[in-house]
């Protein structure tokens, strides 16, 4: 790809990295190599980065993508998990009232070990994929208050995202406007939740609609955060998208790097 000219600032709050070849899409793909090639080509120059999903626990890639990002311009976020289902049906509620942490989850422990090694500059969860931390692990990351990159979606929504993790002293970034896979109306909800929650912010990653992107960044210049989404979303793909949005110039700045920088102070210039 042609490397882009923008003339902005830009850091990326939601890459992805695979410290294991064979769990690559193919080659170059979510290696940390490739994602720094590609965040030039964009004119990103800093991302978060966090590991892809583990069955076992992410004590061990969690620390693997610590390592891939040294002397390279990019964050590491610890990856966290939980035994409590994300669900809010009554089998959900059922299973969590029987369930417990095990060996491999997340623990309060954990959480203060990562806040305090100065490699990780705060956490993502997926409960989707990864379950729901219980309250003494919640407890814990507001204590320590890095921010929480959420990965919201069909499978934990908005209105999931303000009923577990809303009412706790930490930022919490929504991933994907909490409308992963591209559903127009979680995005607008997801909007609705800045109104509500002073420490909420919007990452852009994946959304691709313009009147989503465009109403946020007016109604809330200071609460929206680029995301590219790489590797699955080329950072040059996702830097043209909000380029080409109606949206003052001052407002970009404010989403490319500013707002980013103030939430997680080692995006900052």
């Amino acid at each position: 790809m042609l490397e882009l000219e923008h003339g902005f600032r830009v850091v990326d709050v939601h890459a992805r990295l695979e410290p294991d070849d064979e769990r690559r899409p193919r080659e170059e793909i979510g290696d940390p190599e490739g994602l720094e090639r590609e965040m030039h080509q964009a004119g990103v120059v800093r991302a978060v980065a966090a590991p892809g999903h583990r069955d076992d626990g992410y004590l061990k890639v969690n620390n693997a993508v610590a390592r891939m990002s040294v002397g390279r311009p990019l964050v590491a976020f610890a990856r966290i998990n939980g035994a409590r289902d994300a669900g809010d049906g009554a089998g959900s509620r059922l299973r969590n009232l029987a369930t417990s942490r095990k060996d491999h989850h997340t623990s309060p422990e954990d959480v203060e070990q990562y806040a305090y090694d100065d490699r990780f500059a705060g956490f993502t969860l997926h409960p989707a994929k990864d379950g729901l931390p219980d309250d003494e692990v919640l407890d814990e990351l507001s204590d320590v208050g890095k921010p929480l990159l959420v990965h919201g979606g069909t499978e934990f929504p908005p209105e999931a995202v303000e009923r577990t993790l809303l009412g706790y002293d930490f930022p919490v970034i929504v991933g994907h406007f909490g409308a992963h896979p591209l559903q127009r109306d979680l995005m607008h909800q997801a909007i609705d939740l800045l109104d509500r929650h002073e420490d909420c912010y919007l990452d852009t990653s994946t959304v691709r609609y313009r009147d989503p992107l465009e109403r946020a960044i007016m109604e809330h210049p200071d609460r929206v955060l680029f995301g590219s989404g790489a590797p699955s979303v080329h950072p040059n793909v996702a830097v043209m998208e909000i380029l080409t949005l109606d949206v003052p110039e001052d407002a970009m700045k404010k989403v490319f790097s500013k707002n980013p920088g103030r939430v997680v102070e080692e995006l900052a210039p």
